[in-house]
């Protein structure tokens, strides 16, 4: 795999599409909860989306229950969910293993390009973010504990060096 552009993720539909689509864009991809501590963090995402979506952002959730079983909620509740407590309009996808035996591609290949702590490759818990290049080649991870406003430099250099 050269780039993120070469996965296809599957929508919450159950329908698969390529990243391929999104070349060009930068993407902020998150592993997402709806029974987690990190969960408010829904907001600000969307807050995100709505500042940087025309100039080039694309949000995406992948809900992730690896962790404590905090997102036990089929793909349709889980929207549901995130529209009604934090009118999020961004895409949330199917659910993904984001580690182990049965880790998506899209997520093998975000931890081999931005590991974690010590050089972990490992996602630790919910809300683990990825940031990656419009190029689909620089990616970098931000831990769960920090607030995605906090990316809003590191988009805006993203965004600019398109």
């Amino acid at each position: 795999m050269h780039s993120i552009f070469d996965i296809d993720v599957i929508k919450k539909d159950g329908r698969s599409y390529s990243l391929s689509i999104l070349k060009g864009k930068t993407l902020l991809i998150v592993n997402t909860a709806s029974h987690c501590r990190f969960t408010p963090q829904y907001q600000e995402l969307e807050l995100l989306h709505k500042k940087y979506e025309h100039l080039g952002l694309v949000v995406m959730a992948f809900p992730c229950n690896q962790f404590a079983k905090q997102e036990p909620e089929s793909a349709d509740k889980i929207e549901a969910f995130c529209q009604l407590n934090y009118g999020v309009s961004f895409a949330i996808h199917n659910k993904v293993m984001v580690n182990g035996n049965e880790t998506t591609p899209l997520y093998q290949f975000l931890k081999s390009r931005a590991k974690g702590v010590l050089g972990s490759e490992s996602i630790k818990w919910n809300f683990t973010k990825f940031l990656v290049s419009s190029d689909g080649q620089t990616v970098k991870r931000f831990s769960p504990t920090t607030s995605p406003m906090k990316l809003e430099t590191q988009i805006n250099d993203y965004l600019s060096n398109k």
